[in-house]
């Protein structure tokens, strides 16, 4: 297996990459690098409008991406999911954002549990990483039925082997009160549990 290092450098260079997450395996891009982009779309067989969410490897990155942090984010962010299985939708607010997130109204990231794949992101910066399954389709927990699943295999495939098919769990925090979009390895309630707890929100 290549080193992350190796990894990042290529990913920097506009490949796509077949990564492993704490919960799914996912498709990475590079976001500054638009071919790369419209591969994962093709790859997946995915609508060119959706929006890919982004990962990142600790918080200290999340401040260049522009977006409000209220109480309901630091909520999550301060909970036992976090690094772990729980993607935050967010808002900007007047702070710049990158010229790639031009447009959008929100952006959902997320801090994954793996050392691997943050040590990667902390020599990229954030990347845009999408579960690696075909648009509508559940994602394989093993590498082989993953690249049979779309429509060519992608630059750069890390295999470590099963992997859950379960993703994170999605939590919309521009809307008040936040509104769970996906329920993934963190249940509903757990999150409403986390939110109501949180001393500023008392």
């Amino acid at each position: 297996m290549d080193s992350a290092t190796t990894i990042a450098d290529r990913i920097r260079s506009g490949a796509v990459a077949l990564l492993p997450t704490d919960t799914v395996y996912g498709l990475a891009a590079h976001p500054e690098r638009p071919e790369a982009i419209e591969r994962i779309f093709f790859l997946k067989r995915r609508p060119p409008a959706r929006n890919l969410p982004v990962m990142l490897a600790d918080r200290e990155q999340i401040p260049a991406l522009g977006v409000v942090l209220n109480p309901n984010i630091e909520a999550l962010l301060s909970s036992p999911f976090v690094p772990g299985p729980m993607t935050i939708a967010a808002g900007f607010g007047n702070a710049q954002r990158p010229a790639w997130l031009a447009g959008r109204v929100e952006v959902a990231f997320r801090i994954p549990d793996d050392d691997f794949i943050r040590e990667i992101l902390r020599s990229t910066g954030p990347l845009l990483v999408t579960s690696a399954n075909a648009h509508g389709a559940p994602t394989p927990e093993i590498v082989a039925d993953i690249v049979a699943g779309l429509a060519e295999p992608p630059d750069i495939v890390v295999d470590r082997g099963r992997l859950s098919s379960v993703p994170s769990t999605l939590v919309n925090c521009r809307l008040d009160p936040p509104v769970v979009e996906r329920v993934g390895v963190v249940s509903e309630a757990e999150v409403l549990k986390v939110l109501s707890s949180w001393p500023t929100k008392n």
